[in-house]
């Protein structure tokens, strides 16, 4: 069995569709299922617009379809809506193909955040296009029980859940604590963008210290607006996972992710998590005592202080990225044994 995934997102970007394709790719080889990726390291690249660390591919028919041709995978998953995933889905039309596609990222929200338009007609367009760009798919995957309902209330069908694992080997608690800061320490890590709300955490009145780890557009503003905060930029492997376990708290403000695989990195590594409660946290944390959710960050933060680490350590344990690989492989291959309708083809080849 092969499986091809196309994406738009891939190293070095660092952020939680990479890290989930690249986990799932090397749990399921461990299984016999092979996956292959089509991402824009293959092809030439333009900088994003307004984020330059993001490149877009330059994907041309005719070189798409012989690298289709070369790797004849089994299934095709169609990961993101950029350029790629695009191209990739009008290849998918011409020949007929089934595909299923993966639901990560809110844009309506992030569009929102970024565009001067109204709100509203800037999120009504962006979920007509995403509705357009998943109307065909076999099965749309998506992280969390509300983001499956989400999905389906805007008109997508074939939603499945496919829910995100942590590496509970690397992530875990340690004796040894590597930041020599003025505690309590209060954590967050991601990208250092707009999105993701940041700017809520670091105006906070709290005691001990802040520390981001990440990098992004908004990185040199905010590192000039609150001086007292430690920026570490971004982190990996081991380094990544030492930060974790030295934090007192983890600190997740932002009111768009579809999942933050950040939170279950920091509940392996034993420590509680504070955020709004927005759906993914409310998703991945449930009624579990290893979070404070509250409308008041501060009083989420000083909460999750009195929280147990071991019972964090303990919830993170049973979410393996052995068990996302198997429900990702399971969702892939039992939609696309159908064929894609003529009229599906000829209707959005375009």
């Amino acid at each position: 069995m092969k499986i091809l995934i196309v994406t738009d997102a891939w190293h070095p970007q660092v952020n939680g569709v990479v890290r989930t394709l690249g986990q799932v790719a090397h749990e399921a080889a461990g299984f016999g299922v092979a996956i292959e990726f089509m991402t824009p390291a293959e092809f030439r690249t333009l900088p994003m617009p307004s984020y330059p660390e993001i490149r877009l591919a330059l994907a041309g028919a005719s070189a798409l379809e012989r690298r289709l041709d070369v790797i004849r995978p089994n299934a095709i998953h169609i990961a993101t809506e950029g350029p790629l995933g695009h191209a990739m889905r009008r290849a998918c039309f011409r020949r007929g193909l089934p595909f299923t596609t993966s639901f990560h990222t809110r844009f309506p929200d992030y569009v929102s955040e970024r565009v001067t338009l109204a709100p509203k007609w800037s999120g009504d367009l962006t979920w007509a296009w995403l509705r357009r760009f998943h109307s065909q798919s076999a099965a749309v995957l998506a992280a969390t029980p509300t983001l499956v309902g989400e999905l389906e209330g805007r008109g997508l069908r074939n939603v499945k859940l496919w829910q995100r694992g942590v590496d509970a080997h690397l992530f875990h608690p340690r004796r040894q604590r590597v930041l020599d800061l003025p505690r309590p320490i209060f954590l967050t890590v991601g990208r250092v963008a707009v999105e993701k709300n940041l700017e809520e955490f670091l105006k906070l009145d709290l005691p001990g210290t802040k520390v981001v780890v990440g990098d992004g557009p908004d990185r040199a503003r905010l590192a000039k607006t609150y001086p007292a905060a430690v920026f570490l930029g971004a982190r990996h492997g081991e380094d990544l996972a030492d930060i974790y376990a030295s934090a007192d708290v983890f600190v997740f403000p932002s009111l768009t992710d579809t999942f933050g695989l950040v939170l279950l990195e920091a509940l392996a590594s034993g420590v509680p998590v504070a955020a709004f409660p927005a759906d993914a946290p409310r998703d991945v944390i449930g009624r579990a005592p290893v979070g404070c959710l509250d409308a008041d960050l501060r009083r989420a933060c000083l909460g999750a202080l009195d929280l147990d680490r071991a019972a964090c350590r303990a919830f993170a344990e049973g979410l393996t990225w052995e068990a996302t690989a198997r429900c990702f492989v399971k969702h892939v291959t039992e939609a696309t044994q159908r064929p894609l309708r003529r009229k599906d083809r000829s209707r959005f080849a375009a």
